[in-house]
């Protein structure tokens, strides 16, 4: 029986043949925590006498969740951050560097890796072919010194792709609707994959985006076969000489297969209070937004803000709605500040922040009022998620985000374009 990506990379780690189902002791090849979760990570690790990393390089902690520090607690907690990787040589991701999930696909991601990070979107990551996870503090801790994880050999379910998007639907439209489709919690612990002609016509910054939210249907991780994109990704990245080619073997064991035509989807919404709790566009009713946020590790890249400037290029957002905008990194801060998009926006009313999570996490930076209603491209909308449990979180690509703060109300995107 032929094997899944997935299993072959564990098989590769673990140095032995392994198929889904088995509990083994893998190798990893990058592990991070962040700030919300890394001091908890340093604790485990000073309790056990263990203050060390396997892998200065690879071994990463990043300052990007309450970026900068908007109380003195996070401030301590990045202290910590900071006093440990000066102790053991492990790269310190300073304020303003970015989103952790951005920064690895930026700098660290290759193909058949194994990526373990103290967050659940670590499976960004798996856009380029790497098996990439999150899992708990002590568990990252644990392979900060070590280098070695436990882990069980996930199943796999395949998501064939096939045809084009029509014009102004996107890779978060994609995935809203297959979580909408197979329900939070329908893919558990499995490996999503996802292949078909039509992943030909998906650039690596939509594959980022679909990855990013594997976690959203339970998945352990989501993971893409690599191709002469992520090729040329990894060459633009200065990291060509760690493409490989990875793909699941023909008769490879898949516990689900789904066929997804690409050109039946519409621009999706997610309702609150779950990300699964989905709408096309054209089954919404009025929705009256206070606030639209564009950014985050899923739709926080420089493709995405190219998309969502074009549509407020020469227009204002709605005076009742708040804009606000941040870039997942300093490079895709540097680039749409050269490229003008930045004034675009600031142009149209945004307020810009410095990249890293921002309102996300609801610690700073954009905390919603009671009864307030958000759009945002985002990958979460549980109740309380943006810093208010009385707040209401709607998720959407970033062209529906932008049209939708032109009119101060959810809006279908193509009649913008």
């Amino acid at each position: 029986m032929g094997k899944t990506i997935s299993e072959k990379i564990i098989s590769e780690h673990s140095e032995k043949d392994v198929k889904s189902g088995d509990f083994v002791i893998s190798k990893i090849d990058v592990a991070m925590v962040q700030d919300g979760t890394g001091p908890l990570s340093i604790d485990e690790l000073k309790k056990l006498d263990m203050e060390q990393v396997f892998n200065k390089d690879n071994t990463i902690l990043f300052i990007d969740h309450a970026s900068p520090s908007p109380k003195k607690e996070l401030s301590n907690d990045h202290k910590k951050l900071r006093e440990f990787a000066q102790k053991t040589g492990a790269y310190l991701s300073e304020v303003g560097e970015g989103i952790c999930h951005q920064r690895l696909v930026e700098d660290w991601a290759s193909p058949g890796y194994i990526i373990v990070g103290a967050d659940s979107h670590t499976c960004t990551s798996g856009a380029v072919g790497a098996f990439a996870t999150g899992m708990g503090s002590t568990d990252i801790a644990l392979g900060f010194a070590l280098g070695k994880v436990w882990l069980k050999v996930p199943g796999t379910y395949k998501f064939i792709l096939k045809g084009e998007l029509k014009e102004g639907v996107y890779a978060k439209d994609i995935i809203l609707h297959i979580i909408g489709k197979i329900g939070a919690d329908g893919a558990t612990y499995k490996a999503m994959e996802f292949d078909g002609d039509g992943i030909e016509n998906l650039s690596m910054s939509e594959r980022f985006t679909i990855t990013n939210m594997a976690i959203e249907a339970g998945a352990k991780t989501g993971i893409f076969p690599t191709d002469e994109k992520t090729k040329g990704y990894l060459k633009k990245r200065n990291r060509e000489d760690k493409f490989r080619e990875i793909t699941s073997d023909s008769d490879a064991n898949y516990e689900k297969v789904f066929e997804i035509d690409l050109k039946e989807i519409e621009p999706t919404i997610s309702f609150p209070h779950t990300v699964d709790n989905t709408r096309k566009i054209s089954e919404i009713d009025e929705v009256k937004l206070d606030q639209v946020f564009i950014g985050t590790c899923t739709n926080g890249r420089l493709e995405d803000l190219r998309i969502a400037a074009s549509i407020l290029e020469g227009r204002k957002k709605n005076q009742g709605t708040r804009l606000i905008v941040v870039p997942a990194s300093k490079e895709i801060y540097k680039n749409a500040l050269k490229e003008g998009l930045l004034e675009t926006f600031l142009e149209a009313g945004a307020a810009i922040q410095s990249p890293g999570c921002g309102p996300c996490v609801g610690v700073h930076q954009g905390v919603l009022g009671d009864g307030e209603k958000v759009l945002s491209t985002q990958n979460r909308n549980f109740k309380g998620r943006m810093g208010n449990p009385n707040g209401f979180i709607y998720l959407s690509s970033p062209a529906t985000a932008a049209a939708s703060a032109i009119e101060g109300k959810i809006v279908d995107p193509r009649n913008y374009l």
